[in-house]
């Protein structure tokens, strides 16, 4: 961002960057996305899964950003970079800036470890998912990003050297710290989210591919010629197996049979639908956090090295392009997700009633939530599913 020349004096007679009041049009929408995001997660239950945890719990660091580190970061650019507030803000905003931007990439390496291993190992999976194990995920999460970043306030608020450079800018200095929080705070996280995000894909086709050639296999063993009828908009429903009463025919029995396993296939063919679906949405939402960060975090190790005019204002750009990516991921929820979009309106209007889906709109497909409420009247063994992105079954209390 360019000076203005013909802008007034600072508090130190330095002259303002009128220009950078601008990046208030990011700031509002962070704030307001986030709090969007907490408040859906928090109020609606088909929203309330161990994978929406892991986000409500990135929406509340994001939400940090846009309080605590983008209006500092307005008011340094305000002042030219030349640090106007007193001197022991300056490492406490650096650990604040380093500790969310660091939970943020956790988090999403965290989610795609979970879901790697709720698709690879679903029984061993599921002991372990109630929601106070989720809990401890996410605080192990925060513990591991508070023990990376917490160096910066212990060594800048006895040395101001280290956040508080000869020209009075406020960035750190330390090119080891520089070089090595780098790795271990972006890259190393990086390469496990890109490669647990991989395998995962690789589980779910294999698993449909799986599916289909067993429901092809079941279909070519049945000889009976009645046809399975599908239902009108949810599909098949559990209420159309017929129970007859007293002895069957064999033809009978093995049309039972087909009818139960062709029903049991389309439901697992529906969790894996979801399932490819939620991984699309997190896949976009992994993929422009990496786009927006990538460029600091490389430009920044270069910087510990070589100390350049150039590199030091691609590193303010790209600062700013990270702070950004905190307010895409509420937009990411309201363009592919109908609950949060429908969540998120609601909640503008002030209206923080939860939703409900009655069973005859379940029923006629126009509910939100698709045989959820059918399947679970009639079989109260079998774990319902949504068409919802990132809807999965709720975490056991």
């Amino acid at each position: 961002m360019g000076y203005n020349d013909s802008s007034e004096s600072g508090l130190g007679g330095e002259e303002l960057c009128w220009p950078s009041l601008l990046t208030i049009l990011f700031i509002i929408p962070t704030i307001g996305g986030n709090i969007l995001v907490i408040l859906a997660i928090s109020l609606e239950r088909k929203l309330q899964n161990a994978t929406n945890y892991f986000l409500r719990s990135l929406a509340v660091a994001d939400l940090l950003v846009g309080l605590l580190v983008m209006p500092i970061a307005l008011i340094d650019m305000l002042y030219n970079y030349i640090w106007p507030l007193p001197t022991l803000l300056c490492p406490i905003w650096i650990f604040l800036d380093v500790l969310f931007s660091t939970a943020s990439i956790m988090h999403m390496c965290a989610i795609s470890l979970d879901r790697y291993t709720a698709i690879k190992r679903p029984i061993q999976h599921s002991q372990y998912k109630s929601r106070s194990r989720v809990m401890l995920k996410i605080a192990i999460v925060w513990l591991i990003s508070g023990s990376i970043s917490i160096y910066i306030p212990i060594d800048g608020l006895t040395n101001t050297n280290t956040t508080l450079s000869s020209n009075c800018t406020c960035e750190l200095t330390k090119g080891d710290f520089i070089r090595y929080g780098s790795l271990v705070a972006f890259f190393i996280p990086l390469i496990i989210m890109m490669v647990t995000y991989v395998l995962t894909i690789r589980v779910l086709q294999k698993k449909v591919y799986l599916l289909r050639f067993t429901a092809t296999q079941n279909f070519r063993r049945c000889s009976s010629p009645t046809v399975l009828q599908k239902g009108p908009a949810t599909g098949f429903s559990a209420d159309r197996v017929t129970m007859f009463e007293g002895p069957t025919s064999p033809v009978a029995n093995k049309e039972m049979h087909f009818r139960r396993m062709s029903i049991r296939g389309w439901k697992c063919m529906l969790n894996l639908s979801n399932e490819q679906r939620a991984s699309k949405v997190l896949g976009i939402v992994f993929l422009l956090f990496v786009v927006m960060w990538c460029p600091f975090f490389i430009t920044n190790v270069i910087s510990a090295d070589v100390k350049e005019k150039l590199t030091t204002k691609l590193l303010r750009i790209f600062v700013w392009v990270g702070y950004v990516s905190s307010g895409i991921n509420p937009l990411v929820y309201t363009l592919f997700n109908k609950t949060f979009r429908m969540a998120f309106s609601r909640y503008m209007t002030c209206d923080y009633s939860r939703m409900t889906t009655s069973v005859n709109n379940v029923r006629n497909g126009t509910g939100l939530v698709v045989l959820q409420g059918s399947l679970r009247l009639r079989r109260p063994t079998m774990q319902s599913s949504t068409t919802h992105l990132l809807d999965q079954s709720e975490v056991p209390q």
